[in-house]
C-alpha cells in the first residue's frame, strides 16, 4: 500500500438503490467531522431506478484528504442487516465499532434514533478513532460535497435567479436552491429542459437579476444556441456544467472530463468563454461565487466546469473561503431605467440596432473579444504548482484529480504537479515559462483523447507527449498514477 493512505481509515457502506447507503455514508461523515477529523467520500451507484448495487466509502483521517482509498478497512453489507431501516443501524454499528458516541449525531436521526442505538448496542468496540480529538475544538467544520458548494457559493454571490431542469450529477444543486429561496431571496424555477432553463436565464439578466442555471454535458449541447445569444448579446450568466461519461447517454452516474471541447467551442462564431475548472470542494464554492463577478463584469457566459467526482463526493473543511472581492462595477442599460436598449440576436451597434456594416462588425467582434484580454490581465490569478520546483518530474492536470495527485506526490518525493483552474482565459504566459523548464511533462486527466493536453499545446506550443488518461468512469487511484509515473 502506498504510504500516503498509512494514516486513513476507510469503512464502506454497500447495499441496493433505496436501501440508504448515502445516508449512512453522510452520517458517518458529519459524526467523524464532529469529532475533529478529515473526512472524504466517495459515492458509486448506477444508473438504475432501484437495485443494483450502490456503494459509498467514508475515508476519515487526522490529516487532510484529497482522495478516495480504492480499498476499504471496514465494509458493511446493509442488505444483510436484518429489520426495517437497515442503513441506521448499520451506522449505529459503525459508530460503536469506532468509538464514537451515538448522541453526538442524534439531531442527524430525527426520528430513527432507536434504530441507531439498536445497530449501536449490538456491536463490538474497536478503536477509539472517532474519539473528539484536541476536546472537540474542532467540530465548527464544514462537510460539504460539491453540489452544495456550488449552491451556497452562487448565493454567496447574491444569485437572484435560477433556472435548472435536473439531470445527473447535478440535480442536488436544483434541490438545494429549491429549498432555500425564501430564506435567502431569489426565486428558483424547475424548467421543462435545458433550453428552457437557459432562455430563462439570459431574459432573467437582461431584466437586472444574477442568473445562473446547471447542467451536465447533454444539457450542455442543448443550451448551446442559448449561450451563444448570451455572447452576441454581451448578457451576463453563469452556467455549471457537470460532467459525466459521454457521448450522448454515456455512463449517466459515471465520472468523465470529457466535455473541454465542448464548453470551449459551444455556440457558433466567437465571442469570449469564460472557463473555471475548481479542483476540490473549497474550490467549487470560492469559482462559482467568482463566476458572477466575471460575468457581470465582462457581460459575458461563464461556465464552471465540474465533474461527477467533484459534484457529489464529500469533503470537511475548516471553513469555507472569503472572497473579498468587490462587487462588479460594470454598467448595463436594464429595462424599466429610463434608458433605450435593444437586445438583439443579430450583429447590431452600440444601440442594438442590426448592422451589416463592415467597419461596425470589425469594432463589435473586437470589442467582445478584447474581453478575455482584459479578464487575464486584471482578474486571472496564477496557477498552483505544488511540490519542488525543479522536479525531474511535472504532472499538469485539472479539475477533481487535484486530491489524488496531492496524495500521489507523497510518495513521488523528484515530482510537482501544475494544478490548472482557469482554462479560458489561460495562463499562458506563466504556463509556457514554467513548462519550458520542465524536465519531463505527463499530463493526467480523464477522457481518451487528453483535450487538455491538446488545449495547452494550442495556447503555448508545448507538446506534451506522455498521458496518463482513465475514462472507465472511476476516478484515479493513487496507485495507478504513482505505478504509471514510475513506468
Amino acid at each position: 500500500m502506498t504510504k500516503s493512505f498509512s494514516n486513513i481509515f476507510s469503512v464502506r457502506f454497500t447495499g441496493a438503490a433505496g436501501e440508504g447507503v448515502k445516508t449512512a455514508g453522510n452520517i458517518l461523515a458529519k459524526a467523524a467531522t464532529r469529532a475533529g477529523l478529515h473526512v472524504y467520500n466517495y459515492v458509486e451507484y448506477p444508473s438504475l431506478i432501484r437495485g443494483g448495487q450502490n456503494r459509498v466509502t467514508v475515508n476519515i483521517s487526522s490529516d487532510p484528504i484529497g482522495a478516495t482509498k480504492k480499498d476499504s478497512d471496514l465494509e458493511l453489507e446493509i442488505s444483510k442487516i436484518s429489520g426495517t431501516r437497515k442503513n441506521i443501524v448499520a451506522v449505529g454499528q459503525v459508530l460503536k465499532m469506532l468509538g464514537g458516541d451515538l448522541e453526538t449525531v442524534r439531531d442527524l436521526l430525527f426520528d430513527q434514533f432507536d434504530e441507531a442505538k439498536t445497530g449501536y448496542d449490538s456491536a463490538t468496540e474497536q478503536q477509539k478513532l472517532l474519539t473528539k480529538k484536541d476536546g472537540g475544538a474542532a467540530v465548527h467544520k464544514f462537510f460539504l460535497d460539491g453540489n452544495e458548494a456550488v449552491a451556497l457559493g452562487a448565493i454567496s454571490a447574491g444569485v437572484q435567479f435560477a433556472a435548472i431542469y435536473p439531470m445527473s450529477p447535478i440535480s442536488n444543486i436544483m434541490h438545494f436552491l429549491a429549498a432555500h429561496q425564501t430564506e435567502y431571496g431569489y426565486i428558483f424555477k424547475q424548467a421543462e429542459d435545458e433550453i428552457a432553463a437557459v432562455n430563462m436565464i439570459i431574459g432573467a439578466s437582461f431584466a437586472g437579476a444574477r442568473a445562473m442555471t446547471a447542467t451536465s454535458g447533454g444539457g450542455y449541447c442543448l443550451m448551446t444556441e442559448g449561450i451563444s445569444l448570451a455572447g452576441m448579446t454581451e448578457t451576463p450568466v453563469v452556467i455549471i456544467n457537470g460532467m459525466r461519461g459521454g457521448p450522448s447517454t454515456g455512463l449517466p452516474t459515471w465520472s468523465g472530463q470529457g466535455d473541454l471541447d465542448l464548453v470551449l467551442g459551444a455556440g457558433q462564431g466567437n465571442f469570449p468563454r469564460i472557463v473555471l475548472a475548481p479542483g476540490d470542494v473549497q474550490e467549487v464554492f470560492l469559482q462559482t461565487k467568482q463566476a458572477f463577478y466575471l460575468a457581470e463584469k465582462y457581460q459575458t457566459p461563464v461556465t464552471v466546469l465540474l465533474d461527477k467526482n467533484l459534484c457529489e463526493h464529500g469533503q470537511s473543511l475548516n471553513e469555507l473561503p472569503n472572497d473579498q472581492r468587490p462587487a462588479s462595477n460594470a454598467t448595463r442599460k436594464k429595462p424599466g431605467t429610463g434608458e433605450f436598449f435593444i437586445g438583439n440576436s443579430y450583429e447590431h451597434d452600440d444601440t442594438g440596432f442590426t448592422t451589416e456594416e463592415s467597419e461596425e462588425i470589425i469594432k463589435q467582434n473586437n470589442k467582445r473579444w478584447q474581453k478575455l484580454v482584459d479578464c487575464a490581465q486584471n482578474d486571472m490569478p496564477e496557477p498552483k504548482v505544488y511540490g519542488p520546483p525543479d522536479a525531474l518530474t511535472t504532472i499538469v492536470s485539472w479539475g477533481s484529480n487535484k486530491g489524488v495527485i496531492l496524495e500521489a506526490l507523497k510518495n513521488l518525493p523528484d515530482t510537482n504537479f501544475l494544478h490548472l483552474t482557469w482554462v479560458n482565459p489561460f495562463p499562458k504566459e506563466f504556463v509556457k515559462k514554467f513548462l519550458g523548464k520542465a524536465k519531463r511533462i505527463i499530463n493526467v486527466e480523464q477522457n481518451v483523447s487528453g483535450q487538455t493536453g491538446r488545449w495547452i499545446t494550442s495556447q503555448t506550443g508545448i507538446e506534451i507527449r506522455e498521458n496518463i488518461l482513465k475514462y472507465d468512469g472511476r476516478p484515479f487511484w493513487v496507485e495507478e498514477i504513482v505505478n504509471a509515473i514510475a513506468k
